[in-house]
């Protein structure tokens, strides 16, 4: 697998959040975060930034799903990355 451009392709980490009173928060609530965590698998031609294995937060707003193998991956582009760890 190839991302082409500006498009990354990123493996979505599940993580748990936790509230400042210690609060964990259910995938419910999760979902309504604007940006998600992710792992790249996958920077683009003319992505110059970011490498295979940076963990990074996305706006998740932007972007797509697709099933490649039988893995789900979230298509971005390398202007919705936020933060990288």
């Amino acid at each position: 697998m190839k991302a082409i451009g500006k498009n990354i392709v990123v493996k979505n980490v599940d993580e748990e959040v936790k509230t400042a009173s210690g609060l964990v928060l259910s995938g419910d609530d999760t979902n309504q975060l604007r940006y998600k965590r992710g792992i790249v698998v996958e920077p683009g031609t003319d992505v110059l930034t970011l490498h295979q294995g940076d963990d990074i937060y996305y706006d998740k707003a932007h972007g797509y799903t697709m099933i490649i193998h039988d893995t789900q991956y979230s298509i971005i582009q390398e202007r919705d990355v936020v933060i990288v760890l």
